[in-house]
Order: C-alpha cells, then structure tokens, then sequence
C-alpha cells in the first residue's frame, strides 16, 4: 500500500486555500489535484501548487486517479459530491457542516453505508477541528471518568464570533437562506454544537428563539437563545451571536458531584466530596452550600493546526485503519441541533428529537421559494 493518500481539494475558497497547504505539506498525503467552478482560481492555485486544475468535480471523480477528496464547498454543495464520491469507492472528508439540513445528512449517511458494502474500507470523516484541542479534549475526559456524576446542567455562551457586514457581503451565497442555508448556527457556531452534542449526548427537546438580520443587513439568524432537555432530566443552554463585542466563551457543566467551567483559557473543576443530592436531602441547616474543592486542571495543547491534525488523522485512517477523531456520521447531530433550533423558533414550539427530516426540509424550501432579501 501506498504511503501517502492522494487528496483532491474542491472549492479554493479562504479554507480550500488552507486546506492545499497542508495536504501538500503533510507527509502522508498528497495533493493530486484543486478543484472550483472559478476557472480563474482553480487555474491559479493549481499553478501554485504544481498540480492538475478542474473546473467541475464530476470531470475531477472520472478522470483524476485519487483516493480522497476534501470538501471546501458552500454548504449546499456537500451532499451531492459526497454521494457522487462514495459511488466510486472515494474516501470523503468534509469541512463543516457536513449538509445544510438532516434530511441531505442523511442521504450522504445512507450513500456512505451502501458503498461500504462494495468498498469495505471506505472512510468518511468531517472538519471538526476543534476536537482536537487541548481544554475540549479535557472537559470530555472528565465527563466520561464520571467524575461529574449525574449531570444537571450545561449552559454554554459563546458570543465571541463578532462579525462585520463586510464579512457577509464578501460572497453572494453568504447568510442567505439559498447561498447558505443559515447563518450563525450553520457556520460559526456549528463547531460548539458539534462539541455539545460530543461532551453530553443529544438532548429529547429542543426550544429555540432566533433572530433574523438583528445586527447586520442579512436574512439569517445572527442571534440565537436555545433551551435543550434530556431524558434524564439534564438540561441545557446555548447562546451564540456574530453581533456581541467584547464576546464572551464561558462552558459550564454542572453535575452532582461538582461544577466544570471554562473560560479564557482556564479549566476549573469545583468538586463536591459528597453528593449534592443529599446535602439538600440530608444537611439540617436552611441553605448551606456544600464544601467543594477547586482544582486548576491541567491539559496539553499543540502548536499545530487543527485542521492539519484532522486531515493527518483521515489519511491515517485510510492508511492504517487509526480511530476517526471525528467519524462522518456524527456530523449530522450539529446539523440537527441547528436545523432543530431555528424550526421551534419560526413554529414558536418545542421540537421533539430526533428531528422530522422533512418538516424541516419543508420549511427551508418556503424560505428559499418566499424570499425576497437582496444584499448591496
């Protein structure tokens, strides 16, 4: 077997651009070829990197020997090249999200099992790099140990994503319901929902308030207030925004046995010796906090790109089987949080999970049909 992955790039947007550096500079993969409608970029970077130009991915899967392609496409794109690459034995990462809605997640699921049965080894990751650093790597570390105990409530604020109307005007198919398929919760925080969904589980209900264009001239959510709720009673909070600075990134994971909280770059672990259940249950004062010890907790992070630790992860898997830091399946969970949040917002009712594919699918496609938003 060869000791490299031949890796096609399609789309040379700002991460395609990023992803043809690494693919070139790791060393067990190559880059066989770039690909994007845009002739003129296509040809470009090609030239830069020495490599071949395609201007259409269909042309890319029939006529370039490969082993990969990763996916740096608008969003609605990545169903179809996924399914065309799968039909071919082609191993497949994607950058984030992996659809726009569960229903596209879905089908690229579905394709991913049926050529597996062909192709036994075939590889399906996405670019959820974030998995990869240090203080997440932690935090999931000491939820699985059970250090936390029952877990009662996850509440997590990420307003940090301060984005200007310059930003959104850089690309046509930017923050519209057609280009793009959301707007916060699809693009920036799709890599917290992907976290969530991996440190605690899916929750059974979802609650979602949004607002459309609150802060800039777009037609998509750039505020978003989400309650979620578990079997077991856990339950949760997600607020995220591109209109908020000074942002803020604070992750609090309350459990009976202690609190975890994560902000500005410190991990703390407040660990109650005993059970708050029975400090309520038991303790003989009014109101009386439990004793708890506050620990520093210590994690290892690298110097090295995330995304480059992703892509050296799916080359390795192809290669030598390695464990998938993020199997492609799971992506859809991030994309069934979002899809989830912004249906109970627009129909003002809680969501059962899992998610009903088509009643979303629905509602995206009368705000694609109806909409009447035009960007300067």
């Amino acid at each position: 077997m060869s000791e490299t992955v031949k890796i096609a790039v399609i789309g040379l947007g700002v991460m395609g651009r990023e992803h043809i550096k690494s693919v070139a500079e790791l060393e067990n993969t190559e880059l066989a070829a770039v690909c994007d409608v845009n002739r003129v970029a296509a040809d470009k970077y090609a030239a830069e990197m020495n490599t071949t130009a395609y201007y259409d991915y269909h042309d890319l899967l029939e006529h370039q020997p490969l082993d990969a392609i990763l996916i740096a496409t608008p969003h609605y794109d990545h169903t179809p090249i996924t399914i065309a690459a799968f039909a071919k034995g082609i191993h497949v990462l994607v950058e984030k999200p992996i659809a726009v809605q569960v229903k596209d997640g879905n089908q690229m699921i579905a394709a991913y099992k049926e050529a597996k049965k062909t192709y036994p080894n075939l590889v399906f990751s996405a670019v959820f790099m974030q998995r990869t650093y240090g203080h997440w790597e932690k935090i999931k570390e000491i939820i699985d140990s059970g250090d936390l105990g029952q877990l009662m409530r996850i509440t997590w604020i990420v307003t940090d994503w301060i984005r200007t109307q310059k930003y959104y005007d850089m690309g046509s198919w930017r923050a519209t319901w057609e280009g793009e398929g959301g707007g916060v919760l699809l693009n920036q925080a799709m890599h917290h929902l992907d976290l969530y969904q991996w440190f605690v589980g899916m929750p059974k209900q979802v609650t979602g308030f949004v607002g459309l264009g609150k802060y800039h001239h777009i037609e998509v959510e750039d505020e978003v207030t989400a309650y979620f709720e578990y079997e077991n009673g856990t339950v949760g909070h997600f607020i995220t925004s591109t209109g908020e600075t000074p942002g803020t990134n604070r992750l609090e994971i309350l459990g009976n046995h202690g609190k975890l909280i994560y902000e500005n770059g410190q991990l703390t672990f407040y660990r109650n010796p005993s059970s708050i259940f029975e400090q309520i249950e038991e303790c003989a004062a009014d109101y009386d906090e439990a004793a708890c010890e506050q620990i520093d907790v210590q994690f290892e992070h690298y110097d090295r790109s995330g995304h480059r630790v992703i892509i050296q992860n799916f080359a390795n898997a192809i290669l030598h089987g390695e464990k998938l830091i993020v199997p492609g399946v799971e992506g859809v969970n991030s994309v069934m949080l979002a899809n989830a949040i912004l249906l109970s917002s627009f129909e003002r009712r809680t969501i059962d999970l899992p998610l009903d594919e088509d009643t979303y699918a629905d509602k995206l496609r009368s705000l694609v049909e109806s909409s009447t938003f035009k960007k300067a």
